[in-house]
């Protein structure tokens, strides 16, 4: 398929996610004119692609994106975290990602984050390789794995979660996402070393 129509198909999926008009994404990002956009979007809906509304994907739109979903706390971005997204991108398509709440986080790491829910959601956001970053569920990460419904779901060298338990979860809500346990290239690089490292005197760097 080419580029610009995956760029499309991309941006009506997660649109659908996000309730933005995604017609006013695509020319906010400059992608093509809104004449381009109209015969894009009429032969797109001629393959069964898009739904005739030109707002919304079908089902074969819908498999042709091969979507991966990735996961953390991301409360200080480190070239563990670049390597890994980078690394989660190359499976698929598009690349979603969830950052986990402050108390999810304050349970995974034992102290509260420096940054809060929303910070670390603006900072993911704002790298190129990510293509949408949500926030979590309290206590229940298959409630945003069934808003997604990503084909791969992409773990980091240094996170909790077992493949086994992520397979049964995606199984129980009829979803048959793939699990990828990604390894970093520099595994000694992470928060709590430069945490360490700094202490309360990181921002003043």
């Amino acid at each position: 398929m080419k580029q610009i129509e995956n760029k499309i198909l991309s941006t009506l999926y997660l649109s659908e996610i996000t309730g933005e008009n995604p017609i006013e994404k695509i020319l906010q990002n400059n992608m093509i004119s809104e004449k381009q956009i109209s015969e894009k979007m009429e032969k797109l809906t001629q393959d069964n692609l898009v739904n005739q509304d030109e707002m919304t994907l079908t089902e074969m739109g819908r498999e042709s994106l091969r979507v991966v979903l990735a996961g953390g706390v991301f409360d200080i971005i480190h070239p563990g975290h670049i390597s890994t997204l980078n690394a989660a991108k190359a499976l698929g398509d598009v690349l979603v990602v969830v950052v986990a709440t402050d108390n999810t986080a304050v349970k995974m790491k034992k102290r509260r984050p420096i940054h809060s829910q929303e910070q670390r959601q603006e900072l993911v956001n704002s790298l190129s390789v990510v293509d949408l970053c949500l926030i979590g569920q309290e206590n229940d990460i298959f409630k945003t794995v069934n808003l997604v419904k990503p084909q791969i779901i992409a773990l980091g060298y240094d996170q909790v979660h077992q493949e086994q338990f992520i397979t049964e979860g995606c199984k129980k809500i009829k979803l048959d996402a793939k699990v990828a346990r990604l390894q970093s290239p520099i595994p000694e690089s992470s928060s709590s070393k430069i945490e360490k490292e700094y202490g309360e005197s990181i921002h003043g760097i």
